[in-house]
C-alpha cells in the first residue's frame, strides 16, 4: 500500500480528514523549507505539497507566482527539491510527499529519469497542473512504472464526462479546486463544493481532496465535513511573504496556522465526510 493510501486508511479508521498544506520549495530560501516541511507534520499537517517553481505558473494567483519567483531567485531548481525530499525523508519515513508543479519541468528532466529520482528520494505523488489527462500518456506510464501516484484537478465546471475521465486515469486522491479561478481566490460555497465532492465520488472510490478558498481555521473545517482532505496554500504562502526579513520564524509561525486548522478540523470530526 502506497503512503498516500495508507494515510487516508488512517484517517477514515480515525474518522478524521486529512489536512494537507501546500508551500513553494525554496521559498524563501533552500535552507527553510525541509524545516518547514517537519514543522508542519508536528502541527497536524498529514501529507505535504511542495510546489516546483516554475518561471510561468499561469494557474496560480499573484501570491503563489511571487513564491516562486522567489524561489527561483533563491537558486532552487528540479534537482534540489529532490534533494529537500530525500533530506525530509531522514527523519519522516511515513508522511507523504507530492510535488505539485508543471509539466515543463520534468519534461526537460526527461519522464523516466524524473519518476525514477523522484520515487528514490521518496515522493509519493505528482500534480501537474498543464497536463490533461488526454496527454498523460507517455508520462502517466512512467511515474506508475515507479509506483508514484498521479493526481489531477477537477473544477466546479468539470462535466460528467470529464470527471469520470479523471477518476478513471487518477490515482492517490483527486483534487477538487473549489473556486473558478487561480489560486487565492475566495468566496467558497460550501454547499456547492459538498454537491460536487458528492457528484465525484459517484466515478471513484478514491478519497477526494478540496483546496483553494481556504484560509482560516473554520472553513478548514466547513470543508473537512464534505471531503476527505483540505488543501491549504495561499494562506500559508502569504504569511512566508510577510517574514522574509525573519525567515528563521516561519516554521513557528505557519505551523501555528496549520494546528489551529487541524483542532478546528478535529472538533468538527464528528460530522462524517462526504460519500
Amino acid at each position: 500500500m502506497s503512503r498516500i493510501a495508507a494515510t487516508f486508511a488512517r484517517l477514515r479508521a480515525a474518522n478524521h480528514q486529512g489536512l494537507i498544506p501546500f508551500i513553494t520549495a525554496g521559498d524563501p530560501s533552500i535552507e527553510v523549507t525541509v524545516p518547514l516541511m517537519h514543522a508542519l507534520v508536528e502541527a497536524g499537517a498529514n501529507m505535504v505539497e511542495l510546489g516546483v517553481p516554475f518561471s510561468d505558473p499561469m494557474a496560480d494567483g499573484p501570491v503563489i507566482q511571487r513564491a516562486s519567483e522567489r524561489a527561483l531567485h533563491a537558486g532552487t531548481n528540479l534537482g534540489h527539491v529532490l534533494e529537500m525530499v530525500r533530506e525530509f525523508r531522514q527523519r519522516n519515513a511515513d508522511t507523504p510527499v507530492i510535488l505539485m508543479g508543471y509539466l515543463n519541468p520534468f519534461e526537460i528532466a526527461g519522464y523516466d529519469a524524473f519518476a525514477k529520482a523522484a520515487a528514490d528520494a521518496g515522493v509519493d505523488g505528482v500534480l501537474t497542473v498543464d497536463l490533461p489527462p488526454e496527454e498523460a500518456g507517455e508520462f502517466l506510464a512512467a511515474v506508475r512504472s515507479n509506483h508514484l501516484d498521479l493526481i489531477f484537478l477537477l473544477a466546479p465546471t468539470s462535466d460528467e464526462a470529464r470527471i469520470r475521465r479523471i477518476c478513471d486515469t487518477a490515482s492517490g486522491f483527486v483534487y477538487y479546486v473549489s473556486l473558478k479561478g487561480v489560486t487565492g481566490a475566495s468566496n467558497l460555497d460550501v454547499v456547492s463544493v459538498a454537491e460536487k465532492v458528492k457528484e465525484i465520488k459517484r466515478f471513484t472510490q478514491l478519497p477526494v481532496g478540496v483546496g483553494f478558498g481556504i484560509s482560516d481555521g473554520k472553513t478548514a473545517a466547513e470543508i473537512a465535513t464534505v471531503s476527505d482532505a483540505v488543501v491549504v496554500g495561499s494562506v500559508l504562502v502569504k504569511a512566508i511573504e510577510s517574514m522574509l526579513d525573519r525567515p528563521q520564524e516561519i516554521p513557528k509561525t505557519l505551523a501555528a496556522v496549520v494546528a489551529d486548522m487541524r483542532q478546528a478540523m478535529d472538533a468538527s470530526a464528528e460530522t462524517p465526510a462526504a460519500g
